[in-house]
């Protein structure tokens, strides 16, 4: 799936800051960081994601010739600047985390290093990609932790912030574990498996649980997941019982059934006994309706006979933090290092890298930021990805992004994988990136005595 490629699917800014740059022909090399701010309350970690989309999108971007016919009638702009448009190409390098990388606040995940006018042009549409996917990779894996091994199925689409978000949803979901999900375009982009039950709509259309459970299975054969709760959900459970034995003499086993209200644990033990008493031992029974991790825990607490979860709704508008406090800023620009000072948000200037350290068990046990320059005994993060506008390595499979996961979050301290607020992991600044940081503050002072 190739993202919206629209160069005007953008804010204005960036295209006013384009036309001053080329004007004031501002053209040196910058570098800016994407990274995350702070962590929300509810969140001990974030895992990287979205990097093939970003990567995608900076290959492929271009501006076509009724955007730029647009912006020439549109009077923001000068005939002189939409010309040079018409021109415009990611020719820069990137570096970043790999997919699948746990990540904590102000660890930059991608570096953009291209001429100005590039790096900026790119910042509100990489954000739109990588923040999204972040969050709610971030939120999911908070459920594959808690479902400890249960198959969990993406259902969110239908209400999903639009299709792109219901598509990429999907893809971050089963980057960090969940089982597969019900979005069809993502089957067919993603080589994501699909999974599905049914609709209540053929129990009310059709007359009643018999007539319905019959002519799905005849009609869908290969995988029967029949939904229980459109009337009665342990009358229907009953139904599934005594229409096994002939859909059985057709080939046709019941493999699962679905609940989808009311006091699920409660209908689980009830349905779980029909089956039982009735031979059905195998077939297993998949909950849904509002599900996220908390629901998850509270439902396992219960002893509740949940054999699978549909998850929908709260993961893919990540429903407790539903954004991360994701930017993009300047770190350096004609080779000198520039930060921004504002209270409250105040950035790390230059090229950096973040190592991470393992103690001899194998978990991670901190990070830290420093200058690119600076050599460390820990592991490199931010790893070359792309050079001269054009990637350096196929992508990834989405298989090797969740083992990069799984393994990532088994180094993680255990406090940490638990979905209450945790003391922090620790991240630490490194002395060289406080001077070159103090030495960037020194050169704002030098600029704006020369320019009074």
């Amino acid at each position: 799936m190739r993202p919206i490629s629209n160069a005007l699917s953008t804010d204005l800014y960036q295209l006013t800051m384009l036309q001053c740059y080329h004007r004031a022909e501002m053209r040196d090399v910058a570098v800016f960081d994407l990274f995350v701010r702070r962590l929300p309350r509810d969140r001990n970690f974030l895992i990287a994601a979205g990097l093939e989309q970003a990567l995608e999108l900076l290959e492929s971007l271009r501006f076509a010739p009724d955007e730029l016919q647009w912006l020439a009638e549109c009077r923001h702009f000068r005939a002189d600047f939409v010309e040079h448009l018409s021109q415009w190409r990611f020719t820069g390098d990137v570096d970043a985390m790999a997919e699948g990388t746990v990540y904590f606040a102000d660890e930059p995940v991608i570096r953009v290093t291209a001429p100005l006018d590039q790096a900026q042009l790119v910042e509100s549409r990489l954000l739109n990609l990588v923040h999204f996917q972040c969050m709610v990779a971030s939120k999911a894996v908070r459920s594959v932790l808690i479902a400890r091994g249960r198959p969990l199925v993406d259902f969110g689409f239908r209400r999903a912030h639009g299709a792109e978000a219901g598509l990429l949803a999907a893809r971050a979901a089963y980057l960090v574990g969940f089982a597969g999900t019900a979005t069809v375009a993502a089957g067919r982009d993603f080589a994501i498996p699909l999974f599905g039950t049914m609709a209540h709509s053929l129990v009310e259309a059709i007359g009643g649980d018999t007539a319905a459970l019959l002519s799905f299975a005849r009609a869908c054969s290969d995988s029967v997941t029949y939904l229980l709760d459109t009337y009665d959900t342990e009358e229907a459970a009953r139904t599934c019982v005594r229409l096994a034995p002939q859909l059985a003499s057709e080939g046709i086993p019941l493999r699962s059934v679905r609940i989808d209200s009311g006091d699920l644990a409660a209908h689980a033990r009830a349905v779980r006994r029909i089956l039982d008493d009735g031979g059905l031992t195998e077939v297993t029974i998949l909950a849904s309706g509002g599900l996220d991790e908390y629901r998850i825990k509270e439902l396992l607490a219960a002893d509740a006979p949940i054999d699978a979860f549909g998850v929908g709704t709260a993961m893919d508008v990540s429903a407790d933090a539903p954004y991360l406090d994701y930017v993009y800023k300047l770190a350096e620009y004609a080779g000198r290092p520039t930060r921004k000072l504002a209270e409250g948000k105040a950035t790390w200037p230059g090229r950096k890298q973040v190592y991470r350290t393992v103690d001899v068990q194998g978990t991670f046990s901190g990070d830290l930021i420093t200058v690119e320059s600076d050599a460390n005994a820990g592991l490199p993060l931010l790893k070359p990805v792309m050079r001269g506008g054009k990637r350096i390595q196929p992508p990834e499979s989405l298989l090797q992004i969740r083992e990069r996961v799984k393994s990532q979050i088994d180094a993680l301290p255990a406090h940490l994988r638990a979905i209450e607020p945790a003391e922090p992991f620790p991240v630490e600044i490194s002395p060289s990136l406080r001077t070159l940081a103090v030495r960037a503050d020194e050169l704002v002072a030098e600029m704006g005595k020369h320019s009074s």
